[in-house]
């Protein structure tokens, strides 16, 4: 089977389901955006020398397949594709937990950098914040599950937490940012 169709040369593509609609559409933004987060958390994953964290981005980055897979299904078909459960989200919110606990009170902002692996989380939450963005904007049109907006948006909180810890288990500074 060819990589190429050539059915999307006129800016259409097809939704899980078969609908046509236009590459700009807001549903494929965000399916779209959810797709860059998985893959540049992929590349955290492989920068990563810390078993444990990488078991999480190896779980986060099949919960984000399973989001993008829902965003891109037509929304007149229903294939009981697999979502978010309120149980991932707690799986979250405990890794945070768990994580600040090693982690000094924050009383400054911080600058995305001081480490490669830092500045690579950073860019997995500022493209969660955006995919978080764009899955907010489909639900004002399309019925989107709510846990998946939740999901995002502590995922974002996730990864910033972890840039920290990451901070500390690398011994890197973090980069305090200054009114310059």
């Amino acid at each position: 089977m060819k990589i190429y169709t050539k059915t999307g040369d006129e800016g259409l593509t097809s939704l899980f389901g078969g609908a046509r609609i236009s590459k700009d559409d807001i549903r494929i933004e965000a399916y779209g955006t959810v797709d860059e987060l998985n893959s540049f958390t992929g590349n955290l994953y492989d920068k990563l020398n810390i078993e444990p964290v990488k078991e999480i981005l190896f779980i986060i980055q099949n919960k984000l397949f399973n989001i993008g897979s829902v965003l891109a299904t037509d929304p007149n078909k229903d294939f009981n594709l697999p979502s978010v459960n309120p149980s991932d989200i707690e799986k979250l919110e405990t890794q945070i937990d768990e994580m600040e606990k090693d982690l000094e009170p924050l009383r400054n902002f911080i600058l995305p950098s001081g480490h490669g692996v830092i500045s690579s989380t950073h860019i997995c939450r500022t493209i969660c914040r955006r995919a978080e963005r764009r899955v907010v904007t489909l639900s004002k049109n399309a019925e989107v599950d709510a846990a998946i907006i939740i999901y995002l948006n502590r995922l974002s909180d996730y990864f910033f937490v972890l840039a920290r810890y990451l901070a500390v288990k690398y011994n890197a500074p973090e980069i305090i940012w200054k009114n310059v």
